[in-house]
């Protein structure tokens, strides 16, 4: 690896792709180029492997070599092998009581098996739309805590935005030795394996391929982003970005609807 290499982090909703959740022709020439001169690119989010899929084969990371980091870091996929390169999970015990706080705060609760979304509550609009992005489909079960027979990369809480942060709050206080709790976006909670996040992932995964942070750029827009944003050598945040992401990054580039990833590309790789 040489010193020059870059390796270019893209949080995938309102970071890569526009309001239409669809990538432009112009971003996805931009990071085409910089990969047709052997940089690398991940994408990193908080959405499960299936649904970063069909991205992956948009920008065609398997032909480039290519990363996914899926469920905010739970798990790193090689594209070309197809291989795991690092993955954690959730201590099976913790459902148990996450159901029970589901159920008495009326809250939302999925987890994910291969492609599908498994639904323990009843369904909100919060968790349709994380199985239309995804392109996953729900399959509800009666009790999910008999049902999960099988390690958990996450699981994700829904709330209200005017009840999300006070029960993110809660959570943390119940569950915070043994889990990563956090917002990803006003409505979702995130329940991540203990000291997983997109930086600490991303971490692990460099000094597997002989890079340093140095030449990481990281982009991205929601709170689930801040910690590779400060963790990069480049951290930037979208023009769309929530105010606090925007306060931990080195630079603001445009927004998502304005190829704002171009404009990175062109600045810190291309230049």
């Amino acid at each position: 690896m040489s010193k020059s290499e870059k390796i270019l982090v893209l949080d995938i909703d309102g970071t890569l792709t526009n309001s239409k959740k669809e990538i432009t022709e112009n971003t996805k020439n931009g990071i085409k180029d910089i990969m047709e001169r052997g940089h690398i690119v991940m994408l990193a989010s908080g959405r499960p492997t299936p649904g970063m899929k069909k991205y992956a084969e948009e920008l065609e990371l398997e032909k480039y070599g290519g990363y996914l980091l899926s469920f905010n870091g739970g798990k790193i996929i090689n594209c070309k092998t197809g291989d795991i390169v690092f993955q954690n999970t959730l201590p099976s015990h913790i459902l148990r009581g996450l159901y029970k706080f589901a159920l008495d705060n009326d809250c939302g609760l999925v987890t994910y098996l291969g492609d599908t979304v498994i639904l323990g509550t009843r369904s909100d609009e919060y968790i349709e739309l994380e199985a239309r992005i995804n392109g996953m489909p729900i399959r509800q079960v009666d009790n999910m805590v008999e049902f999960v027979d099988f390690d958990m990369n996450k699981c994700l809480m829904t709330a209200p935005v005017d009840k999300a942060p006070a029960l993110e709050k809660e959570l943390q206080e119940m569950f915070g030795d043994i889990a990563s709790i956090y917002r990803s976006e006003p409505f979702f909670i995130e329940i991540m394996p203990k000291g997983v996040d997109k930086a600490a992932s991303l971490d692990k995964m460099l000094s597997t391929i002989g890079l340093k942070r140095e030449n990481a750029i990281c982009c991205g827009d929601g709170f689930n982003d801040m910690t590779m944003i400060q963790y990069a050598g480049v951290g930037v945040a979208m023009a769309n970005a929530q105010e606090k992401v925007k306060e931990v990054a080195d630079f603001i580039t445009k927004s998502n609807d304005e190829d704002g990833i171009v404009t990175v590309i062109d600045k810190f790789i291309l230049r």
